[in-house]
């Protein structure tokens, strides 16, 4: 298992940071084993006011993700897991409810322990069905259009590539594509 923590807007972490975000994102690992989660990426970064921690960490069939900003860099970190761990939870609920099929409870190394966590799930069903027509456009024409429909995100598809992206509002204001392969 390797743990890539790793500091950005000119924040070194030291290795108390780099020590505790392991401890912590070992409890997130061990839901799955050692030997299914190869990495976890751990960015730290800092600003005037707050701290922001991202942890990504990929795993079979999921990547699971969590951004989340704090004045403290080790309540970031606390919080990050409890992202993560509610993530988890919601999807392997979702596969025990929705798939029981046989092999589904190997998917997990641990037995999970609903009600330690506190979250709960909001979501667990489909309410909408969209379709969407692809447009061939710029991704300045597809933030246009974006703002235009009032949505966090819009689908389009590239005018030089000519393949599927989505376009979405970053919560610092920016703007970011997602480019199919």
């Amino acid at each position: 298992m390797k743990y890539e923590v790793t500091g950005k807007n000119g924040f070194v972490p030291t290795p108390a940071i780099k020590d505790y975000a392991e401890k912590r994102l070992q409890k997130v690992v061990d839901f799955f084993g050692n030997d299914v989660i190869t990495v976890a990426r751990v960015t730290c970064k800092v600003y005037k006011d707050h701290h922001k921690i991202e942890v990504t960490i990929p795993a079979p069939n999921i990547i699971l993700r969590a951004e989340v900003s704090d004045k403290d860099m080790y309540t970031a970190i606390d919080r990050s897991v409890d992202a993560l761990l509610a993530q988890i939870r919601k999807h392997k609920t979702k596969l025990q409810n929705h798939f029981e099929k046989e092999g589904i409870k190997q998917a997990f190394n641990q037995e999970l322990d609903v009600e330690s966590l506190e979250k709960e799930i909001l979501a667990t069903q489909l309410v909408k069905n969209k379709q969407v027509e692809l447009v061939p456009m710029t991704s300045e024409e597809a933030i246009l259009a974006m703002e235009v429909s009032g949505h966090s995100f819009y689908v389009y598809q590239d005018k030089d590539t000519h393949k599927v992206n989505v376009v979405y509002a970053r919560e610092d204001g920016d703007y970011a594509v997602i480019e199919t392969k």
